[in-house]
C-alpha cells in the first residue's frame, strides 16, 4: 500500500542525517570542550583558538553557502549544535556560538552587500573572526527609542558615538554590529546597523563584566568615541535598523529556545543517573513519590516545549514564523528551564548547591535566559499588545 505521504521518507532521511551530525558534535565537544572547560570556567572567557577548532570542524556558520564557507546544511543543524552544547552543560559556549553563528552570521547573510559577506563571512565560519551585537546599552535595554549611541554622516562615512553594555562575546570580538541612531527625532525608525571593525580608533573596551552563571562566556561593555566608519560599514538601509532587528528575532529566539531545551534534557540525564544511585532510608532517592512526580512533570513539560519548538522551526524555514510565535516561545521555553532545572537540583539535595556537581551550573547558567534576547516582561507584553489588538 502506497503512503499517501510522499514527505515522510525525506522527513525520515533528514532526521536521520541530523542525528549522525549531532552525534559527531557531541563527539567534538568531548573531545575538544568538555576537558577543558572548567578552566575556561574559571578564566572567565573562552580561548581564541577553540573558535578557530570550532570552524575547521565545520562548526560555525554550516548553513551558510559554500562560497561564503559553509556547508548548506540548513537551520535546523545550527539550532541542534546549540542545543547540543547547552544538554553537554556548556551554557556559557552555547551563548557565545548563538551570537556567532545563529545571530551575527545571519544578519550579514539575509541583509548584508556580497562585499560585506565576502569580507567577513567565511573569516567568521573558519573562527579567524569573533562577531557580536551590540543593542543594549546601560539606560535602554527593550526600548530602541531610548537608544543614545550615533552615528552621524560625515564625509567618508558615518562618526559614532555612545556605549553599548552586557555584549556577549564582547570582549574578544573582531566585529561587532552596532544599532545606532542616525535620526534622533525619529524614535525607533531612526536606527541603524553598522559593521564596526573592533580595531578602529575610537573603538575601547571595559573590564569584563562578572556574571553569577556562564562565566566562560565573556560579556563587555564598549565604548565608541569619534569612530569613524566607512560608508560600506552600513548594513542594509539606513533608518531601518528596528525593522531588521524585528525580522532577525525569530531566529535569535529559536537559539534561545535550543539552550533552553538542551539544557533541560541535560539536567534531567543527570538526575535520573543521580536518583538511581543515591539512597535515603533504606531505598533509592528515585523511589519516593515526590521524586517520580517531580521528574515527571520536567519531562512531560520537555514533551510539550519540543513539539512547540518544532512547529516554530517548521514556520521559521516556511518563513511564517511572526513576533508573537517567538516570544511565545522564548517566553515558554525559558521559564520552562529555570523551572524544570530548579526542581532537578532540589532532588540532589545540599550536593546540587555544591559546584562539585555538575547540575549547580546548569542552574545557575539558566537564569539570564529570562533576560536577554528580551525579558519574560517584554515577551509578555508583545503576545498581550497582539491579543488586544485583535480583540479591538
Amino acid at each position: 500500500m502506497k503512503t499517501p505521504y510522499k514527505e515522510v521518507p525525506e522527513e525520515e532521511a533528514a532526521a536521520a542525517e541530523l542525528a549522525l551530525l549531532r552525534d559527531s558534535v557531541r563527539r567534538i565537544l568531548q573531545e575538544e570542550v568538555l576537558p577543558h572547560y572548567d578552566g575556561w570556567e574559571e578564566a572567565g572567557q573562552l580561548p581564541r583558538e577553540l573558535w578557530r577548532r570550532l570552524g575547521g570542524a565545520g562548526l560555525l556558520g554550516a548553513d551558510l553557502p559554500e562560497a561564503l564557507g559553509g556547508s548548506d546544511a540548513g537551520v535546523a543543524v545550527c539550532l541542534m549544535i546549540c542545543e547540543e552544547m547547552s544538554r553537554q552543560g556548556l551554557g556559557a559556549l552555547a551563548s557565545s556560538y548563538n551570537i556567532h553563528a545563529n545571530i551575527v552570521m545571519p544578519y550579514l547573510l539575509h541583509l548584508g552587500t556580497p562585499a560585506q559577506q565576502a569580507q567577513w563571512l567565511p573569516p567568521m565560519a573558519e573562527g579567524a573572526v569573533l562577531g557580536a551585537i551590540a543593542m543594549t546599552e546601560p539606560d535602554a535595554g527593550s526600548d530602541l527609542a531610548a537608544m543614545r549611541c550615533r552615528a552621524d554622516k560625515v564625509d567618508g562615512g558615518w562618526r559614532l558615538n555612545g556605549s553599548k553594555t552586557f555584549i556577549t562575546n564582547g570582549m574578544f570580538a573582531d566585529m561587532v554590529i552596532v544599532c545606532a541612531k542616525t535620526d534622533p527625532a525619529a524614535g525607533a525608525r531612526g536606527v541603524s546597523l553598522f559593521l564596526v571593525d573592533t580595531g578602529l580608533p575610537g573603538f575601547s573596551r571595559g573590564k569584563p563584566i562578572r556574571k553569577i552563571g556562564q562565566h566562560a562566556s565573556d560579556t563587555a561593555s564598549l565604548f565608541f568615541e569619534d569612530l569613524l566608519v566607512p560608508e560600506d560599514a552600513l548594513l542594509g538601509e539606513a533608518g531601518q535598523g528596528f525593522v531588521y532587528l524585528m525580522q532577525e528575532l525569530p531566529r535569535e529566539r529559536l537559539g534561545v529556545g535550543a539552550q533552553a531545551l538542551g539544557a533541560i534534557e541535560g539536567a534531567l540525564a543527570l538526575t535520573l543517573d543521580y536518583v538511581g544511585q543515591r539512597r535515603a532510608f533504606g531505598q533509592r532517592i528515585g523511589d519516593f513519590q515526590n521524586t517520580r512526580f517531580s521528574l515527571a512533570e520536567v519531562r512531560a513539560e520537555l514533551a510539550l516545549g519540543r513539539a512547540y519548538f518544532d512547529q516554530c522551526l517548521q514556520r521559521y524555514t516556511a518563513g511564517q514564523m511572526s513576533a508573537v510565535d517567538a516570544a511565545t516561545l522564548k517566553l515558554t521555553l525559558t521559564e520552562m528551564q529555570c523551572r524544570s532545572v530548579d526542581r532537578c537540583l532540589q532532588l540532589f539535595g545540599g550536593y546540587g548547591y555544591t559546584l562539585e556537581y555538575p547540575i549547580s551550573r546548569f542552574y545557575v547558567d539558566a537564569r539570564v535566559q529570562r533576560l536577554y534576547a528580551g525579558t519574560s516582561e517584554i515577551m509578555k507584553e508583545v503576545i498581550a499588545r497582539d491579543m488586544l489588538g485583535r480583540a479591538g
